[in-house]
């Protein structure tokens, strides 16, 4: 409902504000102008997305004020002129004998009051940008004395004009003073741009929360701050909410429906929110049953009145957030059911060190030169597409890297932090693990710098020895114990040269001391040669190690990746193969994969396909 409201608010927000046009038109003339210019304004506000609440934010707060400031004008104007007597309204007793008098009819006009409410649902999204307090602050003594003002306002000038429905619609404009109607209708169309992007950002903001918990197919998720963690954007959700929002404009092309969709939309959120409030005030805050029992039944009464006035008008327009969510439900039900399915089969089909100590050195295939980079979301243990690999074909590079990127939730990660470099299994394995962590405002180096500073930390791994923990150990990176994590705060440098001579008295240079031939067709090989510090005592072990090293890296890199193919097993219900082999199997194939996700840098990708049964 949250994204159905992300589609539905800037629709009727931006065509409520045009709507003034059609005092200052002819009807015919306002029929071919005020779809247009809605559905330009709409687009605009969704390309300007990508610059981030940051970068616009600087218009926000002056262009809200003046609008507050606005209204709240306009409403006190039209209360002295109109009603001085209005403020009596504000008494519920005239909300109960409203409803008194008028009955299913009054009942049944709570779906447009309704509307009145609109946007705090979205208040939470706020806070990703600012704090309680603040919030507090601003909503009681500025935003909610203003709106009072504008309401009542409203009310004085409908007291005395009971006929002018018949000529215009009813709307804010209608009691704007003429004079002054156009500055307030630009004033009210940037006004209704930025009270939409508090919606985008919000359901940018609940996507974001449902990848986290595997419940969203993966998206790009851009963080247009480096200060401010909850400034986000999501460019593929926002091209849908785009299209969403001109189809539904075009289709209605009228405010009645849209607000009938919008009103339903939103107070289901706020009946939702309020049951898992309930929840939250016993199972988190500890507080007693009693107090949640009359929480829920104060506020949920309340919301449960104004649902059903709205679930009324299912066939007016409330119908679209109905089959919005219904449709987002199905595909993040669908998705969770498969990533948990594809947890269950990884973790049966894991290898266990065990099964790779048995191989022997050469793991029982055939080991040829360069290095091979498997990426693996496991900080621990073999992943089965390793095993999957070897057994369909018995051939590998000479040195094995397991990578794993992680990103952290902070700006950015010190480059001496970056690396984490530990050993599987015995040295003459030669396998190796890395944990590459990534801040969200960190950019990845191209293929070339990062295929150096991960060898660099490998080698510098082997120069330091395994029993060298001076840099710490990542915490619950491992189960096993040659499997320790070492930060690697400065690699060891290498040069990669055609020329066999070395400059530079105070370093000694590890090479491989043996020629290197120029392909005819192929590119020029570069001879790779570590950089040791001077008094650097290298035994024979290690420095065979890092022969090896240099050798592999002589020969190239190469990115394996794994992609799994999920489908159901023979005998399956006719549900699950529909959810599995086709649902999921076309958001997978549609959505951002790990390796795309991370943002790794690789020249060459092979990538091994696997079939899972579940």
């Amino acid at each position: 409902m949250v994204i159905g409201d992300g589609v539905l608010t800037p629709a009727v927000s931006v065509f409520s504000a045009v709507s003034g046009l059609e005092l200052e038109l002819d009807n015919e003339q306002h029929e071919y102008i005020l779809l247009p210019v809605t559905c330009a304004i709409l687009v605009g506000l969704f390309t300007l997305q990508h610059y981030g609440t940051h970068r616009v934010g600087f218009l926000f707060a002056p262009v809200v004020c003046l609008w507050l400031l606005c209204i709240s004008i306009i409403g006190l104007y039209n209360i002295l002129h109109w009603n001085p007597h209005v403020y009596r309204a504000l008494s519920p007793y005239y909300a109960y004998k409203f409803l008194q008098k008028t009955q299913r009819g009054g009942w049944m006009s709570l779906g447009g009051i309704l509307l009145c409410v609109t946007g705090s649902e979205a208040m939470y999204a706020d806070l990703g940008h600012f704090s309680q307090s603040s919030i507090k602050i601003a909503f009681t003594s500025l935003v909610y004395p203003a709106l009072i003002l504008a309401y009542m306002g409203q009310a004085a000038y409908i007291s005395r004009h009971h006929n002018f429905e018949n000529i215009n619609h009813i709307g804010f404009y209608v009691s704007v003073p003429e004079k002054i109607r156009w500055p307030v209708l630009v004033i009210a169309i940037l006004a209704a741009v930025i009270g939409s992007q508090a919606v985008i950002t919000g359901t940018f903001s609940i996507i974001k929360q449902c990848c986290s918990l595997s419940c969203f197919p993966k998206v790009k998720i851009v963080h247009t701050s480096s200060t401010v963690h909850g400034q986000i954007y999501i460019p593929e959700i926002n091209w849908i909410l785009m299209i969403l929002c001109l189809a539904v404009t075009i289709g209605f092309r009228d405010t009645k429906h849209l607000t009938n969709a919008q009103g339903l939309a939103i107070i289901t959120v706020m009946l939702v929110t309020t049951c898992l409030m309930s929840l939250v005030i016993v199972l988190c805050w500890n507080n007693s049953i009693v107090f949640s029992l009359v929480f829920l039944l104060f506020f949920g009464a309340i919301e449960v009145l104004y649902f059903s006035a709205s679930l009324v008008k299912f066939r007016e327009g409330a119908w679209v957030p109905i089959m919005l969510s219904l449709f987002f439900m199905i595909m993040m039900c669908v998705w969770h059911y498969g990533t948990i399915k594809k947890y269950e089969f990884d973790v049966e089909n894991k290898v266990s060190i065990s099964w790779l100590l048995n191989l022997g050195p050469s793991l029982g295939i055939v080991r040829v030169r360069g290095i091979g980079l498997i990426h693996t979301e496991l900080m621990s243990g073999i992943p089965a597409i390793f095993s999957h690999f070897v057994t369909n074909l018995p051939a590998f590079h000479q040195v094995l890297v397991f990578l794993c990127i992680k990103s952290v939730p902070i700006p950015h990660i010190r480059p001496e932090e970056r690396f984490w470099v530990g050993r599987v299994g015995p040295k003459q394995y030669r396998l190796y693990r890395v944990v590459v962590r990534y801040g969200y405002r960190d950019v990845p180096k191209d293929d070339i710098e990062f295929e150096k500073d991960l060898v660099c930390s490998i080698a510098e791994f082997i120069r330091c020895g395994d029993s060298d923990d001076q840099n710490g150990s990542l915490d619950g990176a491992t189960d096993h114990a040659c499997e320790r994590l070492s930060s690697i705060s400065k690699g060891l440098p290498f040069q990669e040269d055609d020329d066999s001579e070395v400059n530079g008295s105070d370093s000694s240079i590890l090479s491989t001391g043996k020629e290197t031939y120029q392909n005819a067709v192929g590119p020029k090989a570069k001879r790779v040669r570590f950089v040791l510090p001077k008094d650097a005592q290298i035994d024979g072990e290690v420095r065979s190690e890092l022969q090896e090293l240099t050798d592999a890296r002589e020969a190239g890199m190469s990115f394996i990746t794994g992609r799994a193919h999920m489908k159901a097993k023979s005998g399956s219900g006719l549900v699950k193969k529909i959810a599995i082999n086709y649902i999921y199997e076309f958001l997978r194939r549609n959505s951002r994969g790990s390796v795309t996700a991370a943002n790794i840098p690789h020249a060459s990708t092979l990538e091994v396909g696997m079939v899972c049964q579940v």
